[in-house]
């Protein structure tokens, strides 16, 4: 079981508050990822629930069990870090069964343990090679298989990718959410890369300067942001921004059309084309001169000849605008 939920949690280095009473409940089972912007809180309340730092005020329970003074050690949580901290003189073998070995477990248990995650891992063939010998991707399966040993209520991970390249990334990504698939166990991932958030999550939250400013699917937050900070955090390439008399004419005082949302052709909107970006799949346009706002991202299915210089036509989809008040709320 592995049901977390934060009541009131806080947390201030001295005068200075991080994270202000917060309250959020992740369900047996969930994938729920944190993310935000650099320095929005997200690590401090992931070290917060495994106990790596103190709360300020406030309760943890893990399963229905007061946690908030118990150490790490005693929360049945495994964190994962940016930094894989492997043993480089171990092998891969004995980096996994190190916490198993501090445990005081029978030599035949840790063998069962660290075989079967060295099978869910496809570690099998590694197991007797030192870290040195590893590329990145099997270092950090190696850091998740010293996690999975220990049969953790929740496992917890902090920016775990940051430190691979793109390619690793997407295999990692599609790794992680595999293992969740075969482990059923809660799992907590910290990131600041909302692609990485909208392809693993089961929930997403999302921080700003220590506060939840929305919790839902990926979905959902994708469809109905709360305010117009989700609105732009979530989605790529971010949602464009149209302040003034445009605004005003659907009684807003700033409206959201995501590029995807744009069509090219006929329309009511007009401006330059600067740089487009071809991906094959996709083009992207970022047109400028259309008195709406610097600059308007427009993403097109396929190759699309239009040059820099040229003059583009636009037709915002209406039913996919996003309307916010002067607060950044939105306005249903």
């Amino acid at each position: 079981m592995g049901r977390i939920t934060l009541e009131k949690v806080r947390k201030s280095f001295g005068e200075t508050q991080v994270i202000p009473p917060l309250d959020l409940t992740i369900e047996d089972g969930e994938f729920v990822v944190f993310v935000g912007p650099s320095g929005c809180g997200k690590s401090t309340l992931l070290r917060l629930i495994a106990g790596l730092e103190d709360v300020s005020g406030g309760e943890i329970r893990i399963d229905g069990r007061p946690a908030t003074d118990l150490p790490p050690a005693k929360r049945g949580l495994a964190m994962v870090f940016q930094s894989y901290a492997l043993y480089p003189h171990m092998t891969v073998r004995k980096n996994i069964a190190f916490p198993l070995k501090m445990a005081g477990m029978s030599e035949d248990e840790k063998k069962s343990r660290v075989e079967r995650a060295a099978d869910v891992l496809n570690l099998t063939d590694f197991l007797d090679r030192r870290p040195g010998q590893l590329s990145g991707g099997q270092r950090q399966r190696v850091a998740i298989g010293r996690a999975i040993v220990r049969e953790p209520a929740a496992f917890l991970f902090d920016e775990p990718l940051s430190n691979l390249d793109a390619a690793l990334r997407v295999g990692m990504r599609l790794e992680i959410s595999e293992l969740h698939e075969r482990l059923k166990t809660t799992m907590i991932y910290v990131t600041h890369d909302q692609v990485e958030a909208m392809t693993m999550a089961d929930k997403i939250v999302v921080l700003r300067k220590g506060n939840i400013e929305q919790v839902g699917s990926p979905l959902d937050l994708y469809r109905n942001p709360r305010n117009r900070f989700v609105a732009e955090f979530i989605g790529s390439p971010k949602m464009n921004i149209v302040e003034g008399a445009e605004a005003g004419r659907h009684d807003a005082h700033a409206i959201g059309i995501r590029p995807e949302h744009i069509d090219v052709g006929e329309g009511p909107w007009e401006g330059k084309v600067g740089v487009s970006e071809h991906l094959g799949s996709d083009t992207f346009f970022h047109v400028h001169e259309t008195g709406l706002a610097d600059v308007l991202t427009v993403r097109a299915p396929g190759e699309v000849n239009h040059r820099a210089g040229d003059k583009i036509r636009l037709s915002p989809q209406l039913d996919k605008l996003h309307r916010f008040d002067r607060d950044g709320l939105r306005i249903t």
